[in-house]
């Protein structure tokens, strides 16, 4: 019985004595981890941040420049023409005096004059 108990105890202590021996690995050091990181962020920078803020930037600009008579297309795929234009919201007429409100995020992209007749 008491044999069973030592042996338990040298094998619950030899991961402390590998750890303990001289010339055991080492992980990276500092500076390789603050490296690292920043490369992390760099790409995380140029992939992920930078090109979403250039579309917000895009849509927005679009939205600011919505006026009557353009022609636009809508989140759902609705296309129309702009009669009214509010401070949030647009109305766009989608059919011979058929129109909805609609706010002007919703608006995804300005269709080139005449490409409604041209449907």
């Amino acid at each position: 019985m008491l044999d069973k108990r030592i042996f338990a105890a040298i094998l619950a202590l030899l991961p402390t004595f590998a750890l303990a021996q001289e010339g055991a690995p080492q992980g990276p050091s500092a500076m390789m981890q603050i490296l690292f990181l920043g490369g992390f962020v760099l790409i995380f920078y140029f992939l992920v941040w930078r090109p979403q803020s250039k579309r917000a930037k895009e849509h927005r600009e679009l939205v600011g420049g919505l006026g009557k008579g353009d022609e636009v297309l809508i989140n759902g795929g609705v296309a129309g023409k702009i009669v009214r234009v509010k401070d949030d919201f647009i109305v766009v007429e989608i059919s011979d005096n058929v129109e909805i409100k609609v706010q002007k995020a919703a608006v995804t992209t300005a269709l080139p004059k005449g490409t409604l007749k041209d449907i």
